[in-house]
Order: C-alpha cells, then sequence, then structure tokens
C-alpha cells in the first residue's frame, strides 16, 4: 500500500511540474499528444528540410533525428480536410516541416550570432545582411513550430508532380516571400505575379477554410487557430 501510494504521489508531482513548465512556457518533453502526418494524409509528400542539409544553415538541424512529420492530433485532423479539399481540386500537399523542438530553435539561433558562416547566403538570403536577421524579423527565439500546430507547406500539381509556382523558394529571406507581394515580377519564376499570387490564394484559402492562419512574412507558413497549447514549447526530438 505504501508504495503505490509513494507511486501515486510522484505521478501527481510529475503531472504538475508538466502543468506548471506548460504554463510558463518552457520547453516539455512528452509526445503523447502528437501524430505521424503520414498516419493521418497517407498520400502527403514530405521534405522535411530540417533534416536535411539543403537549408539556410546548411546542416542538419538539431532535434531532427527521422524525416518525419509530427504535428498535434487536432491540427494533422486539420490539415487532412485541407488536403482532402485540395484533392479533389488535383493538388497535393507537400510539407517542408512541422513540429519544430525548441533545440532547433536554439541551433537557428547560434547559427545567426555566427556572422562568418555564410555558406547559403547565395540560396537562401543573398540580399539580406546576415547581422540583420533578428532585427528584421527572420530569425527568433521561440517558434510557433514548437507548440506542434504549425506548418510550412506546399501545392503540388496531381497531374504532373510538380510543384505549384509560388514565386519564392521555401525560406526565402526576403519580402518575395510576403503573401501579398506584388512586386514587378519575381526572379524566381517565369510566371506572372498575378498567377504567383492567384496559386497563393489557392493554398491560403483552403488553409484559412479548416482552422489555420497565415502570418504576413511567409506564405508557406500557417497555425492551427485553435491550438491547443498556445503557451507550450516542446522539446522532444522528430523521432
Amino acid at each position: 500500500m505504501k508504495n503505490i501510494l509513494i507511486t501515486l504521489l510522484a505521478a501527481a508531482m510529475l503531472t504538475a511540474c508538466a502543468r506548471k513548465a506548460e504554463q510558463a512556457g518552457e520547453a516539455i518533453y512528452d509526445r503523447s499528444d502528437f501524430v505521424e502526418v503520414t498516419e493521418v494524409i497517407p498520400d502527403a509528400i514530405l521534405e522535411i528540410r530540417y533534416y536535411s542539409t539543403y537549408n539556410f544553415v546548411g546542416t542538419r538541424i538539431d532535434g531532427y533525428t527521422r524525416p518525419l512529420a509530427l504535428l498535434t492530433r487536432q491540427a494533422a485532423d486539420s490539415l487532412k480536410a485541407v488536403n482532402d479539399e485540395l484533392k479533389a481540386r488535383g493538388y497535393r500537399i507537400k510539407i517542408w516541416d512541422t513540429y519544430r523542438p525548441q533545440r532547433a530553435v536554439n541551433h537557428f539561433i547560434r547559427w545567426a550570432e555566427n556572422l562568418q558562416d555564410t555558406a547559403m547566403k547565395a540560396i537562401f538570403y543573398p540580399m539580406v545582411d546576415k547581422s540583420l536577421l533578428f532585427e528584421q524579423g527572420y530569425i527568433y527565439a521561440r517558434s510557433s513550430h514548437s507548440r506542434g500546430s504549425t506548418v510550412d507547406l506546399t501545392l503540388l500539381d496531381a497531374a504532373s508532380g510538380r510543384e505549384v509556382e509560388m514565386g519564392s523558394p521555401f525560406d526565402w529571406f526576403g519580402e518575395e516571400s510576403h503573401p501579398d507581394y506584388a512586386g514587378n515580377g519575381l526572379p524566381f519564376s517565369t510566371c506572372s505575379i498575378q498567377e504567383i499570387q492567384a496559386n497563393r490564394q489557392i493554398l491560403h484559402d483552403a488553409m484559412i477554410r479548416h482552422g489555420f492562419e497565415g502570418i504576413d512574412s511567409e506564405w508557406w507558413h500557417f497555425t492551427l487557430a485553435n491550438e491547443p497549447y498556445p503557451d507550450t514549447y516542446f522539446d522532444f526530438e522528430v523521432k
């Protein structure tokens, strides 16, 4: 009986600590409410950039031990509704990032502070001085991705299997990535700005209809509006 009471007390203490960490916005490590996106959306295409070396840092990012996409169950279910709608219209979704451990964000911070490391500048931020990445809002100390209900994605044409023209690459640091960019054409595409805006709108509208919200700096980035962990920054590995 004594051992049972000790076990129950220890469990209660752990639960209280976890709740306190959530309330304080600290990183915690329980992934029990998360699912693999491909278990919910088997035909989703994954290109998990931070598991690879093809990203703005140029190395695999801390915490990405497998090329998996993880989301809270609520976000994954909402994304499935997006996918079902877009499939009926001849598209597939391609995912670059979902849940991102806090340790990965810390990796970004260390990289941004090392002004000598510009190996990927020509590809991802040729027109931005690296010393300004914090000031201009490209790197943050916290990311909504670490709360588990944010996804970076694009569209594929189901018939051809090719990415739909969106006008700028994923993780491009520049105004061309702003969803409402209306400049005099884009150097990354042969499509007109009107075509680019129309393609971005297809993705945006589908995401909004199924409960996500976008941001004004990245056309590919969406967070579930009613996310279950709005104040919690998780730090378990992607595995």
